[in-house]
Formats: structure tokens, sequence, C-alpha cells
């Protein structure tokens, strides 16, 4: 099923019964098309989501990757739909058949041309406001990661680079090694 024209405020009902071959996200209700992944991006994710994932070995949070639906006010309104890149939730009881209820602990976000202000902006407004822990922006471009830690209601900012070793602050002992995610991208590259 096609994606409802001219229907101004648009839910998870509608959401849910929308063709497959193409991927969006709701954002208060709007719909928001999505583009696929570039190699450079998928090859972040996966060194990314590989470090979490051996670190959460034997622990009870658990991480997650795109597509994955995140319905940041299922309880409420449940207007507001993303596919975050990768997650990490630590609630098992957040977890519904296709993704998450609520705000997962953490969020990782990374830029393409295509998203870059919308992650910047409109994801970081709504992840706030939805009370996710642990924002992370990853800018491949620039080899720079944007970590945003909420404290208060609020995120709280640290920028680190490409040989940076990065805690992950919702997960504590956990470090990402940032020349391993952007290393596989040159390895990637010489092939």
């Amino acid at each position: 099923m096609a994606m409802e024209q001219g229907k101004k405020h648009l839910t998870y009902a509608d959401y849910a019964g929308w063709d497959d071959s193409v991927r969006y996200e709701l954002i208060e209700g709007m719909a928001y098309m999505m583009t696929a992944p570039s190699w450079i991006h998928q090859s972040i994710s996966m060194s990314l989501a590989t470090q979490i994932h051996n670190f959460l070995h034997g622990k009870p949070c658990k991480v997650f990757a795109a597509p994955f639906d995140v319905r940041l006010n299922a309880d409420g309104n449940d207007d507001t739909v993303v596919q975050p890149d990768l997650v990490v939730i630590c609630d098992r009881s957040k977890l519904s058949g296709s993704g998450c209820l609520g705000a997962p602990d953490m969020v990782v976000e990374i830029l393409s041309p295509s998203n870059a202000r919308y992650d910047i902006l409109v994801k970081f407004q709504q992840y706030q406001k939805a009370g996710v822990r642990e924002y992370w922006i990853v800018d491949p471009e620039r080899r720079v990661l944007s970590v945003h830690v909420m404290e208060n209601g609020k995120y709280f900012s640290n920028t680190y680079g490409d040989t940076d070793i990065v805690p992950v602050h919702i997960l504590e002992g956990c470090q990402i090694t940032m020349q391993d995610v952007f290393e596989a991208v040159e390895e990637d590259k010489k092939e």
C-alpha cells in the first residue's frame, strides 16, 4: 500500500500499512522519505555495531541496526516513527514485534549529504524531547563524531576525532575506537 497522499497528520497506523519497498520516517505526523545508505555509511554502521555488540555479549542491553522502527511517542499521539542507523535498548519491555516502543537508551545516526540537516536538527530535537539518553552523530566526510548525553532533560555535547577512543556513557566500560570505525572506510576505498 502506498503512502496516503493529502492526509494532514499521519500516525503509526498509517505508517504500518505503507509499502515496505520505500522507507519513510514520521516526525510529528509528517512523512519523510529515506534514501538508501551508501557503502561508506554501511561500513561505519557495521563497525560501530560490531564493537557495541561485542561489548554487550552476555549483558542485558542489545544493539539493533536499521531498518528498525522506533516509535518515540507510542504511548501518546504515536505520530513519530524513526529508523535510526543503530539503537541500544536496555529495557527489554520496550521491544515490540517491529522495533521499539518509546525512547531507546542510545541512538546512532550516520550522516549522508541527503540527511545531514535532518539528523542534526530535526532528529536531535525529537530524540532530546523523547528522552534518548545518548545520541551519536557520525560525520563520515569530516571524520568526526558528535556525542550528546542527556542531563536534566537537555543534551550536553562533545566532539571527537577519527583517532579518539570514545566512552559510551550509558554502557559503563564500553569504549569505541574511532580509528577502527573510519579505518574500515579507508580499507574499503583501497580495494
